[in-house]
């Protein structure tokens, strides 16, 4: 067993909708970089899906 183990685990620093006035300046900046990164990310996931179902799409117009 390591000793990370018996240590008691930090609570998620924000969750969405959560309460800011406890974070630092710092820690809004890093949330703003990983929620802009996170966004990409889902945008882009966004349009691999639309670009799927819209070439599923154009084989059953056919």
């Amino acid at each position: 067993m390591d000793m990370e183990d018996l240590e008691p685990r930090k609570p998620a620093a924000y969750e969405l909708g959560g309460d800011l006035s406890n974070i630092s300046i710092e820690e809004l900046k890093e949330l703003t970089e990983r929620l802009k990164a996170e966004i990409a990310r889902i945008e882009a996931e966004i349009k691999a899906k639309e670009s799927s179902r819209d070439v599923a799409a154009s084989v059953f117009k056919s």
